[in-house]
């Protein structure tokens, strides 16, 4: 078992080469509790409006979580409630704040929320950002990914599109659920929850991380997988600098690791 306190956790939030900065992070680890969480938000609407957008969703966030996690009386079930419960009240500030703007006004934001609980891992998943588990020198996206990409990809494998095609299709970032405030489409928050071995390395990020390929990320992971989490997200954020991609998004990165790995 993981022992008190469980894990190491980093942070990096990084404009890009975008004007302004969209993506929101935030993080807590509950010691009484033997928990913590992380949460990305990837807003979307333009100047002001993503900044405020991807606000809301980590306020709702830590609203619902910080009361559950504060809670002596804690349960698995209550837990999993809380999730979907901060989806909803995001999802409901971020209409009441649109309809508070001209007609016509439109923002969003995606969630990407990770609840961790002993060795247990829990979450919650609305849009495009990514959650890696890198377990054994393997690297595995364990999310969904709610954009066109997925879709695009399937018709690549059966030989419709190049991997080039694939690769640079416009509507490959489309998402295909989001939260701005009307109905959820998709949302990814499984009940059976990822049981964490002491060497697993989590790895949480804005689609800005993937910018950097997959083979990219899990290379930097095999190099510095006994380093701390903030060692190994700096790495992560220094080969997006070193790629020096004009178009680079604004990027969120989280990793998670066992304390004392």
């Amino acid at each position: 078992m993981l022992a008190t306190p469980a894990y190491d956790i980093a942070l990096i939030l990084n404009q890009g080469q975008r004007d302004t900065q969209e993506d929101a992070i935030a993080s807590r680890v509950f010691d009484a509790a033997n928990a913590a969480y992380v949460v990305i938000a990837d807003g979307m609407g333009g100047h002001a409006a993503g900044e405020i957008a991807s606000d809301l969703v980590i306020q709702a966030w830590r609203e619902i979580l910080d009361a559950v996690l504060d809670d002596p009386n804690l349960t698995e079930g209550t837990l999993m409630d809380a999730m979907p419960l901060a989806a909803m009240q995001a999802n409901a500030a971020v209409s009441e704040y649109c309809e508070a703007q001209h007609p016509g006004f439109n923002m969003g934001s995606t969630m990407l929320g990770v609840l961790l609980s002993g060795t247990k891992v829990f979450w919650i998943s609305i849009g495009d950002s990514p959650l890696y588990l890198f377990r054994e020198g393997t690297l595995t996206q364990i999310n969904e990914d709610h954009s066109m990409a997925p879709e695009i990809d399937a018709l690549a494998v059966q030989g419709v599109l190049s991997q080039a095609e694939a690769q640079s299709h416009p509507d490959r970032n489309q998402l295909t659920s989001v939260i701005m405030g009307a109905e959820i489409p998709k949302v990814d928050c499984p009940e059976k929850a990822l049981d964490l071995v002491s060497t697993d390395i989590l790895v949480l990020g804005s689609d800005g991380l993937q910018y950097l390929g997959d083979d990219e990320i899990a290379a930097i992971l095999r190099e510095n997988s006994t380093a701390l989490s903030q060692d190994i997200a700096g790495f992560l954020e220094q080969a997006l600098i070193d790629r020096n991609d004009p178009n680079q998004d604004n990027v969120s990165i989280a990793v998670i690791k066992a304390a004392g790995q």
